[in-house]
């Protein structure tokens, strides 16, 4: 990696008695730190997601989305607001033609499609569906809710892990109308909440994480005369043998280069790295390590791979490391960073001068 390359970090947060709901911040690649650089107003920002053409960023919000543009410096421009016609989102991401945004409702169970425009504003919904049904054990909660919601990389189907029902459903995306229709259906352990969920670079693989079982699923994918298939090769713990108890995996990131996975664990409070075969996808487990935080309920390996970031929702800090993925370590690099009740983070390269 070269140093040319500048990036910003954009954290989202819950907004308890503050209205700035996303913090931007300067990063230095090469000593793993953050500083502020801005905030933005929006109340409770529970997700973010870039588009992938690199200029727009879209974030959950009380009343729907909003858009942003995304300035050369980094900072947010904000462009229009859009209601969702539902409870507050929990994760949103845009197809890889940056035409259609997904929002995934934890409350309501609910998968919503909007159109985006060409400006980056978001526009009418395309498609709404409520998932619906109980789980295994109903007085439990075990009631749909939508958890995080992903396009396969030939944009082909939309997965959306649905936590309370332990499965992923996978929708056929018109490209047209926006409307989805359901293909497949990938069945989790009962009892596990698949919570997140990842492509491989070359889309060949999913990688799914569940909160409850503390363990990720990894799938083959391949499209079969029009038909989507999703095939398990593997199923790893994201904790230790000795792990604390009532511990819910949370995050699930792959690096820049995506060379590593990235899963956290809150009861646990801690992170665990993998190793993925490019070859096969199947990941290695490098180390789980404490993050000095409660609830971290996101974490990130910075671009270089050598440093690494948790959100710690419940001590309202950020915690920086230094990552030795050869000998399965992390040291803690300087002091903690204040933010009230962070959910997520992303790493955005600035373009070049």
């Amino acid at each position: 990696m070269t140093n040319q390359k500048k990036y910003v970090a954009y954290v989202s947060t819950y907004t308890m008695g503050d209205n700035h709901g996303i913090t931007i911040y300067d990063v230095d690649v090469e000593n793993g730190r953050f500083t502020l650089k801005d905030r933005v107003e929006i109340t409770n920002s529970s997700y973010l997601t870039i588009s992938h053409n690199r200029k727009w960023l879209y974030s959950i919000t009380d009343f729907g989305v909003e858009s942003y543009e995304i300035l050369k410096d980094g900072h947010l421009k904000p462009i229009n607001m859009a209601g969702i016609n539902g409870m507050r989102g929990c994760y949103l991401s845009t197809d890889y033609e940056d035409r259609f945004l997904f929002v995934a409702g934890w409350h309501d169970g609910k998968i919503t499609a909007l159109r985006l425009k060409e400006d980056g504003s978001v526009g009418e919904i395309t498609d709404e569906i409520f998932h619906r049904g109980l789980g295994s054990i109903a007085e439990r909660n075990f009631r749909p809710h939508v958890s995080c919601v992903k396009m396969t990389r030939d944009n082909h189907y939309l997965c959306a892990a649905d936590l309370g029902m332990d499965h992923v459903k996978v929708y056929r995306l018109d490209h047209q109308t926006g409307k989805l229709t359901l293909a497949d259906v990938i069945r989790s352990e009962m009892e596990s909440a698949p919570r997140h969920i990842k492509f491989s670079r070359d889309g060949r693989i999913l990688y799914i994480v569940h909160e409850l079982k503390n363990i990720i699923d990894v799938y083959t994918y391949e499209e079969k005369k029009g038909n989507p298939f999703f095939e398990k090769i593997q199923t790893i713990s994201t904790v230790n043998d000795y792990h604390a108890s009532n511990s819910a995996a949370s995050a699930l990131n792959l690096s820049e280069d995506f060379q590593y996975l990235i899963s956290s664990n809150a009861g646990d409070n801690s992170v665990v790295m993998y190793k993925i075969d490019q070859k096969t996808g199947l990941l290695t487990k490098l180390f789980c390590l404490p993050i000095s935080g409660e609830y971290p309920k996101d974490a990130m390996l910075f671009p270089d791979n050598r440093h690494l970031v948790s959100l710690n929702h419940e001590s309202n800090t950020m915690t920086f490391f230094t990552v030795h993925p050869d000998t399965g370590l992390i040291v803690m690099n300087g002091p903690e960073i204040k933010v009230d009740q962070p959910n997520c983070v992303i790493f955005h390269r600035l373009e070049e001068e």
